[in-house]
């Protein structure tokens, strides 16, 4: 059978180029995708696949049904989730088939997600006698913020029927040290919670000629933005995992004018619940500390987006033993979380599941290779039919 799968997913790999490159040339932001998911209806209506739409028409729930031996089986369902927003970067790849969207990119893989899995529901739909049951296809906008996932299984995307099991991949290279061409597996906590943070730090504007008679908020924001560094290199237990970034700096009108306050903007992630919790309170403790010490305010607004992601153990061995299977010089087990974020959490809090990399970033002959959202990003064409195989193999052997 897994045999099978791979000469499957080799017979369609032109087709699945083809889809990556159609959904290359036409990124969109967020959960505002009406090109995107239109193109996908439209080759699902093409090979007859059932779908609804939710989330206003930007997001697409397919589901491709199997042979039947058994009520019992009619009930089985395994779902597979796929991203589908671009970003805001304006393209460099040089491509043919690059963005005709000026500004936009699919620079993080979302593209290469839809394309293994619309391939997969093609292969599975012209082939219904791999498998019983239904295999549900979560077509998800807005992974990067706000978030789609959430929304979605809020709309009733996870319901009738309901799946036992989700699977989802990211490709690209979002780990470091780890070489292309590589499919990583890990059991437990795979990615980080991901959360905002705003501080906003007052004082008192004035001539900076006469920086007494003013509260300078740049000097209270410069200290905050040491001071938070120690949360993690002092608070937190060393065997722990944990990120405190400051990424914006907002402030200022000119270069002799203390202004009245400075906007601090950044990230933290965390892998439990607890940590994630010390870091939200420190945040906003060490900053009106600081700022009160100088005669200023601190306002805290901390927005937790994604929880942490785990895989479950018991899918996640079992889908990496098909892997090891097809690609046994390929497939690795990962030691150690990436703090990167993702809201394939979600549904993997909902329903036991996997998420797991696809690493393949193009890379000249030198071995390099431009990371996930660069203007320069790009993807090896020939791994999707890597993805496509695991896809069906897990569809096989979890609706045998």
């Amino acid at each position: 059978m897994l045999t099978d799968v791979r000469a499957l997913a080799l017979e369609y790999e032109s087709l699945c180029i083809k889809f990556r490159r159609d959904l290359h040339e036409i990124p969109e932001l967020e959960l505002n995708l009406p090109e995107t998911s239109k193109y996908l209806q439209k080759v699902l209506q093409e090979y007859g696949i059932e779908y609804q739409l939710l989330l206003a028409g930007n997001a697409v729930v397919a589901q491709v049904k199997g042979k039947t031996a058994s009520d019992r089986q009619a009930e089985k369902c395994l779902a597979i989730r796929a991203d589908m927003d671009g970003l805001p970067i304006n393209e460099e790849t040089g491509l043919p088939f690059a963005s005709k969207h000026p500004g936009l990119m699919h620079a993080c893989g979302h593209d290469t997600h839809m394309a293994v899995a619309l391939t997969t529901a093609v292969i599975l739909q012209k082939h219904p006698e791999l498998f019983r049951g239904t295999v549900k296809f979560l077509f998800q906008p807005g992974e990067e913020i706000p978030g789609g996932a959430l929304p979605m299984i809020k709309e009733g995307a996870l319901a009738n029927p309901r799946p036992q099991a989700v699977i989802g991949l990211h490709g690209g290279n979002l780990l470091e040290g780890v070489p292309n061409g590589k499919i990583a597996f890990k059991s437990g906590a795979l990615m980080a919670a991901m959360d905002k943070f705003t501080l906003t730090i007052i004082g008192k504007s004035g001539h900076g000629a006469n920086p007494d008679r003013s509260i300078d908020p740049i000097v209270i924001a410069a200290e905050v933005i040491l001071a938070l560094q120690k949360i993690v290199s002092r608070e937190i237990p060393p065997v722990e995992r944990a990120v405190v970034s400051v990424c914006k700096i907002v402030g200022g009108f000119t270069q002799n004018i203390i202004p009245d306050k400075v906007v601090l903007t950044g990230t933290s992630r965390s892998l439990k619940a607890e940590v994630q919790d010390l870091i939200e309170r420190r945040i906003g403790e060490i900053a009106q500390g600081i700022a009160q010490t100088y005669g200023g305010q601190a306002e805290l607004k901390y927005e937790r987006y994604y929880p942490i992601l785990k895989n479950d153990p018991k899918f996640t061995q079992r889908i990496e033993e098909l892997a090891r299977e097809l690609f046994p010089d390929k497939v690795i087990t990962l030691e150690k979380p990436t703090m990167g974020g993702d809201d394939m959490a979600y549904f993997l809090d909902e329903i036991p599941g996997t998420y797991f990399f696809l690493l393949n970033s193009l890379t000249d002959a030198q071995g390099h290779y431009y990371s996930n959202h660069s203007s320069h990003f790009d993807v090896s064409e020939s791994s999707l039919t890597s993805a496509v195989a695991i896809y069906l193999a897990a569809v096989c052997d979890f609706l045998h």
